[in-house]
């Protein structure tokens, strides 16, 4: 989809969205040569696809609401990126995002592309298991060509959990922490799940599929997660603005990828991260095949990994297994 070609329709659609406020009748008129019956009819147009617009007489027309489809357009309506989201396939429902966006990948889609779905069959999380992907959330795949080693690319999974956690923060106005690696954590609880996988040739990487599931206005969860997760709705109370949330996620992605891509390590990213750092400072379970240690969590080092010391005051650094913490998803 071309994003320079705009219709009459979506130019005035624009005008609402830039002015906050009303926009007189005759202004649009004025600006786009139109009569004033043509502006009323793409204003009935609008309310069609599901915008909320107040007419008043003398005042104009004011945007109130905006329809919650995930699809390029209502996306691209809040979105200010350079490179990333520009190509965006939406897919109502599919298998599995990150598979799509392989596909794609294998095909030498641009870099950047998105795929944005409603509802996953076959969702996928770490270590092989199912993400259960009802209606009303964010699932979507990012794909990246980053020229960096392979070791590199498990750093991508560290800087989408500090963009949803800031897109989360800026958007609805809630509190989040994340979880090392990637767990981002709203009152203790998980809200979101983030799947890297990539093709590599020899030490390079071909490219980086990004998977995140966003848990937005789901109101109900399993037995067996209910203690574990929750939404960005059930902790507000609120409706969450999904278009919204996924073009300020993108915004704060590409700031925080670009700046990993100059340095190709997390040297000028790990403050920020270790500031939403759940683990640090507390005690933490390391379970690593057979082997359980506890210890406590620093923060992170310039490669990503997890210090942690223990109380003669040795440190080392975590790079995999699962890290549990005191007080966070049942461990007491």
């Amino acid at each position: 989809m071309d994003r320079k070609k705009q219709t009459t329709k979506e130019t005035i659609l624009d005008m609402l969205i830039m002015s906050h406020d009303y926009v007189s009748g005759q202004e649009i008129c004025d600006r786009l040569a139109l009569s004033r019956t043509a502006v009323w009819k793409h204003i009935k147009a609008l309310k069609a696809e599901g915008y909320e617009i107040s007419s008043v007489n003398n005042r104009g027309y004011k945007l109130i609401g905006t329809p919650d489809v995930l699809d390029e357009k209502h996306i691209w309506e809040h979105l200010h990126t350079s490179w990333l989201a520009q190509e965006i396939v939406y897919l109502p429902e599919t298998d599995s995002s990150n598979i799509q966006a392989k596909l794609l990948g294998e095909n030498g889609a641009t870099n950047g592309t998105v795929v944005v779905t409603d509802k996953q069959t076959a969702g996928r999380g770490r270590r092989g298991r199912s993400w259960i992907s009802p209606s009303g959330n964010c699932y979507f795949s990012m794909l990246l060509y980053p020229d960096v080693r392979v070791d590199r690319a498990s750093m991508i999974t560290l800087i989408a959990a500090m963009a949803v956690a800031k897109a989360v923060r800026e958007t609805e106005n809630v509190e989040t922490m994340i979880k090392w690696p990637n767990d981002v954590v709203v009152n203790g609880k998980k809200i979101c799940g983030i799947l890297t996988e990539s093709s590599t040739d020899l030490e390079y990487i071909q490219y980086v599929v990004v998977g995140i599931g966003i848990n937005c206005n789901q109101k109900e969860f399993d037995e067996e997660i209910r203690s574990m997760a929750t939404s960005i709705s059930l902790e507000t109370g609120e409706e969450v603005n999904r278009p919204e949330l996924l073009a300020k996620f993108f915004e704060c992605f590409e700031e925080y990828y670009d700046i990993f891509m100059e340095t190709e390590d997390l040297s000028r990213l790990s403050d920020t991260y270790n500031e939403l750092l759940i683990n640090r400072g507390r005690e933490v379970k390391i379970i690593e095949r057979n082997d359980e240690r506890v210890m406590r969590a620093i923060g992170i080092n310039n490669m990503g990994g997890l210090v942690v010391e223990n109380d003669a005051g040795e440190r080392e650094s975590i790079i995999s297994g699962e890290v549990s913490v005191r007080g966070l998803y049942g461990y007491v």
